[in-house]
């Protein structure tokens, strides 16, 4: 089927297609500006808008053929996110899925494993979820416990995982769990469908009000061993290439909406200070001048070694200020105001005070960048 994605794949000829398409399709898109209340509303919402741009072609860009895409650059990804956030569209909730793990299970999974699976995330027929986090081993995942017990043609994992945004409505989880010594060397990825028998999902209530995450409780769930990601005690160079992926494409998407969302303000809230919107301004596009180089090098096949903890902690950083500026200058609006803008503004701010802990804590990423960059001593 030929679709207005297809075409010559180049950064500028498919900008402008998209945003041509963008503009020609802006009636059927309209419902998509304003997003409603309940989770379970906006995810079905944000589900129906992934599908819309999957059938005309936009999502399969920069992916390759055999796993269901039309082939280009990862750097296609980045511009369909960017003009998407420009036009004041929110990304589907499956962006940061795609970007996060699809990247992961299409270079380290069974080639028949990511042909069965990638298409379908694409196309928005299932959902996944990131199983890396345990409580008392949030950023720090050597330390994870979660046990995978071989029992010869599969495992039986058992243990539990925190923070997994979206795992109520995930079919599929990229699972971190021990199956060796302690530390780095004896942790293995496992494609884990969430259907299966002994995973207890609990989902757990944020302070904008939704639960935007969950615990998940695994009790001996069978695993088969063709469902590992990479090798079997090789699950660390997974998790490394999942967040550098997660400070790729996710974090581009990301500045592209502090972007629209730093013009808004400008809009909503004309009187605020020059010089703290120039201050806003400077980290967002110092965000996009550092995302875009973590772009290229995955584009590029480079290996970014600990880089991308700049990206996260420039990130993080961004959103915060970003949010404090918004709330400075407009209290009554963020901390009372009632309607859709004020809801949002409100649910904006409460989430960006998470920017600094989800994702690699601050804390954790400036050790990162002292020891591993600087060379200071281990803390």
């Amino acid at each position: 089927m030929t679709t207005p994605a297809h075409g010559e794949l180049t950064v500028e000829a498919v900008r402008t297609r998209f945003t041509r398409w963008l503009e020609d399709h802006a009636g059927d898109l309209a419902r998509f500006r304003t997003l409603p209340t309940e989770v379970d509303e906006v995810f079905a919402s944000l589900s129906r808008l992934q599908r819309l741009l999957h059938e005309a072609g936009w999502i399969r860009l920069g992916w390759p053929e055999e796993l269901g895409g039309l082939g280009g650059t990862v750097v296609l990804r980045g511009v369909v996110s960017e003009e998407l956030a420009a036009a004041g569209y929110p990304p589907p909730f499956s962006f940061g899925t795609q970007e996060v793990l699809g990247p992961a299970v299409a270079r380290f999974a069974a080639p028949d494993l990511a042909r069965a699976s990638l298409p379908r995330l694409l196309r928005g027929d299932e959902t996944w979820c990131q199983g890396f986090s345990e409580p008392g081993a949030g950023s720090d995942l050597a330390a994870l416990r979660m046990r995978a017990v071989d029992a010869g043609d599969h495992f039986v994992v058992t243990g539990e995982k925190v923070w997994t945004s979206w795992a109520q409505y995930a079919d599929r989880c990229v699972l971190l769990v021990r199956t060796g010594a302690p530390g780095h060397r004896g942790i293995t990825a496992l494609f884990v469908d969430m259907d299966s028998p002994g995973i207890t999902v609990s989902p757990l209530v944020a302070m904008t009000g939704e639960p935007d995450f969950c615990s998940l409780h695994l009790d001996e769930v069978r695993v088969p061993k063709d469902r590992v990601i990479g090798a079997v005690d090789g699950g660390w160079a997974v998790a490394m290439f999942v967040l550098s992926c997660e400070r790729g494409v996710a974090a581009w998407q990301r500045q592209a909406w502090l972007r629209w969302r730093l013009g808004g303000l400008v809009e909503a809230a004309p009187q605020v200070a020059d010089s703290r919107v120039g201050e806003a301004f400077e980290l967002v596009h110092a965000l996009r001048l550092l995302s875009r180089r973590t772009l290229r090098s995955l584009a590029a096949g480079s290996d970014l070694g600990v880089l991308p903890s700049f990206d996260k902690l420039l990130m993080s950083t961004a959103e915060k200020y970003l949010f404090d500026v918004a709330l400075e200058a407009m209290p009554d609006t963020i901390l009372f105001g009632g309607g859709t803008e004020a809801r949002d503004w409100r649910n904006d701010y409460l989430y960006s005070r998470a920017a600094s802990i989800y994702g690699g804590a601050a804390e954790i990423q400036r050790n990162i960048v002292a020891e591993r960059v600087l060379g200071l001593p281990r803390e």
